[in-house]
């Protein structure tokens, strides 16, 4: 049996002796060149004229491209605006406009600075208010209503109204955008990508060279992290490898540099929420209005479902009896904001938690009762403001056993001693929930297949759509067809993606990619297993199976399936406890011509929304989980340090449940790097100052939670998913937030009266100049 297995992740030997091979791993071949992209120095205006001449002549240097040698320069992956290479338009700082090639990086790096650039510029957006102001809109999404908004909050005891603000993230991938292209004989390209979306990167690598799809194949064997950054972005930079490697008839690689890749790429959005909320005096929501606005960028990219979902998210875990949600998306000049783990819902989710805590400011009460009062219940008050009834969502449980096993009552007890007796220290403690919707919310994209070779040797190779990123789908996927098969997991091998093998495949994006791509490589072993059944059958039969006559052909209504186990490496008849090895099984069936190979196609059934009602399904299920973080403040200085951390997940019944733990605190030190001190500084131009790791503040190991504990209910329940299980990359990340309300509690014993107002990330400097605030009272 392999689900619910700690298999090792499928790379977890290459990864620590080295011998993982990543993208620029792969030996130099004769003849390939190096391509170097050249942002345009300004955020906005327009690009007259590049002069490169200088740096052709440079040592080293090759060649150079711009706009001009492309066939086709314009892509996007819902609004196709966005330019590979700039030709007239700046968008935003360091945006592409040209390539040098050459045989020597550092060469290259020197001769970039003899190019300069004749731009006539313009004033540029660089916030989010200015944006609104202009009234440059890229997308506006809702609204979503449910109830009597209006008259919820007219007879309301109590109102409160704010904005919620919180800031981008770096993605931070270790390995950074990569790819090498190969020309082929009659015209071809292969490109192998770091990319979550080889179709994507083939696609676009086809339409600017002017190929047709059937031309270009893309290879993806894994990445050095992606978290939604090489969603979309990672398909302009193969294209420019590309059109290299054609023009010149020679492999070019394309590996971007940190300080190049964070100036380059968009982030996660910015938001700025406008919210108004009504309640009772027990901290019962009674109504939400909210006015979300996302940073977009330039460019469109990903924004509107990034938005959509953000809306979508906004209940957090509780339920909203009256609403009234809408938002845009703002077009600014800073890089084109992309796909972030969590992909919206953190900021919508976010903006609740928020809002509860100010509630409880208001009411002087803890929060945690608003939480456990407004949560989804079971049977009733189980209904989105967009209209999906909730199925499998135990949020009332979680909230229950959190507080017994976290000991919630005794430390909030011992907290407000320590506030009151302590000098220069402040302590806060703080829940927070997931409630995240799985699926796309694009329905197309809820796809994949998969195909399964067996071996006579009893082996089996695996090929889908996923693209393995550190995450463990391919883990995830061999133990799926393992267990099928009733072998070890170790016979059965996850294949490099590449487009020639598997089509028009999703993203691995939305916490789905274990969810598809394993139900289409099920579907496709159970494919093989009942005609490995079938041959059986005919065996027990005595059907004549000889050089004369061989198997019968497979009729599936004549197939007594459930007859036969597959189990421990031998296919055993259950009636009659006749048992042949899985390889002689194998063997019977090849020398009768039946087929050890199987394709199969998977859909998500059951979803549905609309935008034009704001209602529908647009989540297959919603995976659960709660966090109460515990942290320290010194009020001198307004650093930090998080002292405790509780984590509670509902995963269903995990695949694999060492793999999910990885997950689970992997994404909740991601997302409260997030809300705490991963901050983007930009220059009054629109520069980014914070490009690198020396700039950039992600968490370390002292940021991480001084306890540390994870755990997951047992639920069964979950007949909606594979297994019984439940997706995992990115609900978790939202529990980070909880660092950030709980620094938000904490600064309550210090605001004498006041509702504290943070945004995030809420870091040292900001919570300083808070506390100042109440000392300047």
């Amino acid at each position: 049996m392999s689900i619910g297995k700690n298999i090792p992740h499928d790379s977890s030997t290459g990864h620590v002796s080295g011998t993982s091979v990543f993208i620029d791993d792969r030996l130099m071949q004769h003849g390939e060149v190096l391509v170097l992209p050249v942002g345009v120095p300004a955020a906005a205006g327009t690009l007259k004229a590049i002069h490169y001449e200088k740096a052709l002549k440079a040592p080293g240097v090759l060649a150079a491209f711009t706009a001009k040698d492309l066939h086709h320069n314009t892509w996007g992956t819902i609004v196709v605006e966005q330019p590979i290479l700039v030709e007239s338009k700046i968008g935003y700082y360091e945006e592409p406009a040209m390539i040098l090639v050459g045989t020597n990086y550092d060469q290259l790096l020197q001769a970039r600075q003899l190019i300069t650039f004749d731009i006539e510029k313009a004033d540029a957006v660089l916030t989010i208010d200015a944006g609104i102001e202009k009234k440059d809109f890229m997308y506006h999404a809702g609204p979503m209503k449910c109830g009597d908004v209006d008259a919820a909050m007219a007879s309301a005891p109590h109102r409160l109204s704010g904005i919620f603000e919180c800031g981008g993230q770096e993605h931070f991938y270790l390995e950074s955008q990569a790819c090498i292209a190969y020309p082929l004989e009659d015209g071809q390209i292969e490109v192998h990508s770091s990319s979550q979306h080889p179709t994507e990167t083939q696609h676009l690598v086809a339409e600017a060279l002017g190929l047709s799809l059937h031309q270009v194949v893309c290879v993806v064997k894994r990445m050095g992290g992606g978290f939604g950054g090489k969603e979309s972005q990672a398909a302009p930079f193969a294209a420019m490898a590309a059109l290299v490697a054609q023009k010149m008839n020679r492999p070019a690689r394309l590996i971007l540099s940190k300080d190049d890749d964070m100036a380059m790429t968009g982030k996660r959005h910015p938001f700025k929420n406008f919210w108004d909320v009504a309640f009772d005096d027990q901290g019962m929501i009674l109504g939400l209005k909210c006015h979300l606005y996302a940073d977009g960028g330039a460019y469109a990219d990903l924004s509107s479902s990034i938005l959509d979902r953000a809306l979508f998210h906004i209940d957090g875990a509780y339920y909203l009896p009256n609403a009234f949600i809408e938002g845009h998306v703002v077009r600014t000049n800073m890089y084109s904001n992309t796909a972030f783990r969590g992909f919206g819902g953190p900021q919508g989710t976010m903006t609740i938690e928020s809002i509860i805590e100010e509630m409880a400011a208001y009411l002087k009460i803890d929060a945690l009762l608003i939480r456990e009062r407004n949560c989804y219940q079971e049977h009733t008050r189980n209904t989105t403001h967009y209209g999906q009834k909730l199925e499998n969502t135990p949020l009332t449980d979680l909230f229950t056993r959190l507080r017994k096993d976290c000991e919630y009552d005794k430390r909030r007890l011992a907290i407000d001693e320590f506030n009151k007796n302590s000098q220069g220290k402040i302590r806060g403690l703080s829940v927070s929930a997931t409630k995240f919707g799985i699926a796309f919310t694009a329905r197309f994209l809820n796809q994949g297949n998969a195909s399964v070779n067996v071996h006579k040797d009893g082996t089996v190779q695996v090929s889908t759509g996923a693209t393995e990123m550190g995450q463990g789908v391919n883990t995830k996927i061999q133990q799926i067809v393992a267990h099928c098969f009733g072998i070890p997991a170790e016979q059965v091998r996850v294949m490099a993606t590449s487009t020639e093998k598997n089509h028009n495949t999703s993203p691995t994006a939305a916490s789905s990619g274990a969810d598809i791509n394993g139900a289409a490589a099920l579907k496709a072993a159970m494919g093989i297993r009942k005609r490995l059944a079938w041959v059986f059958q005919q065996v027990l039969a005595k059907a004549p199976m000889d050089d004369i006559a061989e198997c019968p052909a497979f009729d599936e209504a004549a197939l007594k399936f459930e007859e036969f186990e597959f189990k421990d490496s031998t296919v055993t008849h259950l009636p009659t406890k006749t048992q042949l090895s899985w390889v002689d099984l194998l063997l019977k069936a090849y020398f009768n011509r039946v087929s050890l190979g199987e394709y199969a196609h998977f859909k998500t059934e059951g979803l549905g929304y609309s935008k034009a009602t704001g209602k529908g399904t647009p989540f297959k299920y919603f995976t659960n989980g709660v966090a109460a973080t515990e942290v320290e403040i010194d009020t001198n200085t307004g650093e930090y340090k998080m002292l405790r951390t509780d984590i509670l997940m509902d995963l269903g019944r995990p695949l694999n449940p060492g793999i999910d733990r990885g997950q689970v605190t992997g994404a909740f030190v991601q997302g409260m790097g997030w809300v705490t001190s991963e901050k983007l500084y930009h220059n009054k131009d629109g520069r980014l100052l914070s490009h690198s790791p020396t700039t950039y503040k992600i968490p370390n190991v002292q940021d991480t939670p001084r306890v540390f504990n994870v755990e997951f209910i047992e639920n069964n329940g979950n007949t909606a998913n594979i297994h019984g299980s439940k997706a995992v990359g990115e609900p978790p990340f939202l529990l980070g937030i909880s660092a950030w309300t709980a620094i938000k509690d904490a600064l309550r014993y210090k605001a004498q009266g006041k509702i504290p107002q943070i945004i995030s990330p809420a870091t040292p400097e900001v919570v300083l100049m808070e506390l100042s605030r109440y000392d300047r009272a």
